[in-house]
């Protein structure tokens, strides 16, 4: 199962959901969307909008690949699963954030190895072929997490935002 999930953020993400839904009419993988605040109408993969924290590391510790959206909270919570991490960052011009931190963000951890980025929403299925090779080791989760939180620190301090 290929679980995906955009968080709580009140923008659209309709172009990862309308991307993913495509992909899973070609799969015979069940795909399971937590599509937040994006209400598009899927036709191939199974999806509601909000779930409990229990039910959401249910879905991530049964899933074969987690794709998630550039919340930092998101990745965090995903990689704790040892799971290949798949991120398709929210961006400022197709107006699903305010400004482009996830993409920052992502940017940053696929330097790091520790996911697989989207930057081209049309590079999602080949993306998906991927994951499996990026399966990361547990031993490197406590470093993983510290480089997210010293590059949300460094956000912190960059006035441009």
């Amino acid at each position: 199962m290929i679980f995906v999930t955009v968080g709580t953020h009140n923008q659209d993400f309709t172009r990862l959901l309308k991307e993913i839904d495509e992909i899973a009419g070609r799969m015979d993988e069940e795909v399971i969307i937590q599509s937040g605040n994006t209400t598009l109408v899927l036709k191939n993969a199974k999806c509601f909008d909000f779930a409990s924290r229990n039910d959401l590391k249910r879905l991530n510790k049964e899933a074969r690949i987690i794709i998630t959206h550039g919340g930092a909270g998101s990745i965090i919570f995903a990689l704790q699963f040892n799971k290949p991490t798949i991120v398709v960052p929210r961006l400022k011009r197709h107006g699903e954030h305010i400004n482009d931190h996830q993409l920052e963000l992502t940017k940053e951890l696929e330097r790091s190895n520790k996911i697989l980025g989207v930057y081209d929403i049309g590079d999602l299925e080949s993306k998906i072929m991927e994951a499996d090779l990026s399966k990361e080791s547990s031993s490197e989760k406590p470093v993983m997490i510290g480089i997210i939180k010293d590059y949300i620190g460094s956000l912190k301090e960059d006035a441009s935002y």
